[in-house]
């Protein structure tokens, strides 16, 4: 079985949409047989990875990265949406931090970047914003050799 991690960013731009959805889906058809996805189902990249990958028949690996998890979410349809992707996981790794941190974010992103074969980055290119963030787990993914596939469309900046 192949396994391909995510890491990205929560907040994507609408002029990338669409580019990060190709982008994605394109990753996802390049692997032929049995596949593993990981994600740790944070809003934005995590969540449109998880939709796609369980759409192209993946099975979904969910990394959670503390005991209140849940609270990262906004009540709503943010929070609604993370249950219902975590439901359909085939597996559910939860690490052993109780609250969310940076750090229990970093060691989410991590331990998918330990567990892939490949991690697609949806990644403007530029330095975390803050601890674990995504421009730090490309860097500890490319320091185990890991491949990374970014995923961005050029010319786009974050807000």
């Amino acid at each position: 079985m192949k396994r391909i991690g995510v890491t990205g960013h929560r907040s994507i731009p609408e002029e990338a949409h669409v580019h990060v959805l190709a982008g994605i889906r394109a990753a996802l058809c390049e692997l032929d047989g049995s596949l593993e996805a990981l994600s740790s189902l944070a809003v934005g990249a995590d969540q449109l990875f998880a939709d796609l990958a369980l759409a192209h028949g993946a099975e979904l690996t969910v990394v959670i990265p503390s005991g209140d998890y849940e609270t990262s979410f906004a009540a709503g349809a943010e929070l609604a949406r993370y249950r219902r992707l975590k439901d359909r996981a085939a597996r559910e790794v939860l690490l052993d931090f109780p609250h969310s941190t940076d750090e229990a974010y970093y060691a989410a992103g991590a331990y998918i970047a330990d567990h892939c074969d490949r991690l697609l980055a949806v990644w403007d290119g530029r330095p975390a914003r803050g601890f674990g963030g995504t421009g730090d787990i490309v860097t500890y993914a490319r320091t185990l050799g890991r491949p990374v596939t970014v995923i961005w469309r050029d010319g786009v900046e974050r807000t």
